[in-house]
Formats: C-alpha cells, sequence, structure tokens
C-alpha cells in the first residue's frame, strides 16, 4: 500500500470502471427496496466551491450506505439554470445567458465526476431546456384555467444590485444575502397561486410530515401565511 494517496493515480481507473460497468445506472428491481436521495440541484454558476462540496459529498454519502444495504438506489442530478440570477451572471461577464450557462454546466460536470459521486447520469436535465420548463408552462396553464393563478400587484423585498426579487429568507439585516446590498420595498405585478383555498389543509399536513426539523415546519407555516385576521373598534 501507498505511503501517500494520489488521487490523480488512482480515481480516475477507478472512475473509468464505474462508468465502462454503468455502476450507478439504475434500473426497475422489483426484489429489491427503493431509495431516493434528492439533494437541491446546483446552480451553474460556474465553478464549484467547497459548499457544493460538503452539500453533495453528504447526499453521496446517504447514497452509498444505502446501496450497501442491498436497495435499488436511484440518486439524480440536474441544473437549476433557469431564471434572472442566469441573466444578471451572463450580463456581468458579457456573455450571452444560454452559452454561458451551458459552458458553466458542462465544466461543473466534469467536477462533480472528479468527486467521484455516485449520478445516474442518464436520468441528468437541466431547467432551462424546453424539453423541462414546457411542462411548468402546462402546469401553469391548467392552474389558470381553473382559477387557482391570479396577478396583482404586491410589494417585494428587492435588491437593487442583482435586480431581483428575494424571499424574506434571503434577506439577512436588511441587505441582501448574496450581495449585501440594502435592500428595498418594491410594488411590482406578480403571479400568484391560490393557496388560500388549500391553507388549512396544507398547514393540517405539516404535522403529518415524519422527520422533518421544527424550523422548517415553522418555515413552512410562515410561508403559507394563514391567519385569521384582526378586529378593531373605536373607544
Amino acid at each position: 500500500m501507498q505511503e501517500q494517496y494520489r488521487p490523480q493515480d488512482i480515481e480516475p481507473s477507478v472512475q473509468s470502471d464505474w462508468d465502462n460497468n454503468k455502476t450507478f445506472e439504475v434500473k426497475e428491481d422489483a426484489s429489491k427496496e427503493k431509495f431516493y436521495c434528492l439533494s437541491m440541484f446546483p446552480y451553474p454558476s460556474g465553478r464549484l466551491h467547497m459548499g457544493h462540496v460538503r452539500n453533495y459529498a453528504i447526499g453521496d454519502v446517504i447514497s452509498r450506505y444505502q446501496r450497501l444495504q442491498g436497495k435499488n438506489v436511484m440518486q439524480p442530478i440536474g441544473w437549476d439554470s433557469f431564471g434572472l440570477p442566469a441573466e444578471n451572471a451572463a450580463v456581468k461577464n458579457k456573455a450571452a445567458p444560454a452559452s454561458w450557462t451551458y459552458e458553466n454546466i458542462e465544466y461543473m460536470k466534469k467536477q462533480l465526476k472528479m468527486l467521484g459521486f455516485g449520478y445516474d447520469w442518464n436520468r441528468e436535465f437541466a431547467t432551462c431546456t424546453p424539453e423541462y420548463y414546457r411542462w411548468e408552462q402546462e402546469f401553469f396553464t391548467k392552474l389558470y384555467e381553473k382559477g387557482l393563478v391570479y396577478k396583482k400587484t404586491s410589494s417585494v423585498n428587492w435588491c437593487p444590485n442583482d435586480e431581483t426579487v428575494l424571499a424574506n429568507e434571503q434577506v439577512e439585516d436588511g441587505c441582501c444575502w448574496r450581495c449585501d446590498t440594502p435592500v428595498e420595498q418594491k410594488k411590482i405585478p406578480q403571479w400568484f397561486v391560490k393557496i388560500t383555498a388549500y391553507a388549512q389543509e396544507l398547514l393540517d399536513d405539516i404535522d403529518k410530515l415524519e422527520g422533518w426539523p421544527d424550523m422548517v415546519k415553522t418555515m413552512q407555516r410562515n410561508w403559507i401565511g394563514r391567519s385569521e385576521g384582526v378586529n378593531l373598534s373605536s373607544m
């Protein structure tokens, strides 16, 4: 055994063997218990950083453990590549959003493969492709037809530097979590999903979620935002 571990001497041959034997490709197998492990898809910002490594290493460890338990494990991977952040980054880098995004995907894909994560790459997809977002468009159309989406003007947390809307959780001490720019309140026309029609049902079912941290459940309740209102009377 070598005194020093040199990944460049060992890992390429092992990963090549995984590819040739299709080690992580998933097929139906009724004789095995199923296990699905999905980590949040990375945004193709250009390069992986240690935060990516930490996040996806955790998911990979879970998948490998379950695979060792004899389960039929599916661990897919994809790219959260649609939206204003990609356009802003492309403008900053003086590139077209599509080419900039796809180039980043290819680079980051090579990095993920170098890390040796056990993904089924046959199931890879990017949310910016028509093959994916056509289903989002169809889903929105169905909701619209049933009167479950509507448009109105409402205040949002606005980052003037990134020129994007922020959720309350993305505002830290009154500033954008990404660039530390002071956040403004801005009124813009928006589309809303009429979850108020299902607010009580959603709240009741949160209590049925097993294994969810209390902090996450509280965030879900706050996002649903159901309230009884207030009665005021003059004295």
